[in-house]
């Protein structure tokens, strides 16, 4: 989870997140190059004295200042497109989860085992125990194994609301009347929190996530006590 004076992104639990990482430190180095150079040519320009009143117009540097431009976007643009086809990609889930956003809470629904339903409403303060997150933890956890593909299904019955785990890279809009889908894998245990991250009204901000991924043994034991 984030922590105050944090300007790093958090650490990735699964190999989508690793990926937009790995995309994020690629942009990076490039706006560096650029604004390097940019920064050097500006100052040069003010502390230079050369004079060239004949010169008119020079078509070689207008081509190269052209053409530099549209290769550093194909840099960018390749790695992207490459991450967008990454993240719509379903690689036969064991695990479908049904996600409904609520005014304002979630619902959850696990429709592969006798159709597990339950509410997750955000722990008041006046509730908090010890070891709970003020603003971040919630009544009814969502428990996921790890090392498993986990697909998501998400719509809302109200207003646009938006599931975030910013651990897992996973940020799909609940849109009413629609049904979007995405897919995630979970590479190690630990509790990941998220927050409706769509403007959906006031209290948006306190509709929070919470993922546990366990050991799918622990899974299984869980499955058979609910049910």
């Amino acid at each position: 989870m984030a922590t105050w004076s944090n300007l790093n992104l958090q650490n990735s639990a699964s190999p989508l997140m690793e990926q937009i990482i790995f995309f994020h430190d690629h942009t990076l180095i490039i706006l560096m190059m650029i604004t390097i150079l940019v920064s050097y040519l500006m100052i040069n320009l003010f502390f230079n004295k050369y004079i060239n009143r004949f010169l008119l117009e020079e078509q070689m540097i207008e081509l190269i200042w052209t053409i530099l431009p549209a290769i550093t976007l194909i840099f960018i643009a390749l790695p992207s497109l490459r991450l967008l086809y990454l993240l719509d990609e379903i690689n036969n889930p064991l695990i479908t989860l049904k996600c409904i956003g609520h005014q304002w809470y979630w619902s959850y629904e696990y429709s592969d085992f006798n159709n597990i339903e339950f509410d997750s409403y955000m722990i008041p303060s006046n509730e908090l125990n010890s070891y709970n997150f003020r603003l971040l933890d919630v009544d009814n956890r969502i428990i996921l194994p790890m090392n498993n593909q986990i697909r998501i299904m998400v719509t809302a019955t109200d207003v646009i609301h938006s599931w975030t785990v910013p651990t897992l890279g996973v940020k799909i809009d609940a849109n009413p009347g629609r049904l979007n889908q995405t897919n995630f894998f979970i590479n190690r245990p630990g509790i990941f929190f998220g927050q409706c991250s769509e403007i959906c009204g006031a209290n948006h901000s306190f509709m929070p996530i919470v993922v546990e991924s366990i050991y799918i043994k622990n899974f299984i034991n869980w499955i058979n006590n609910y049910s």
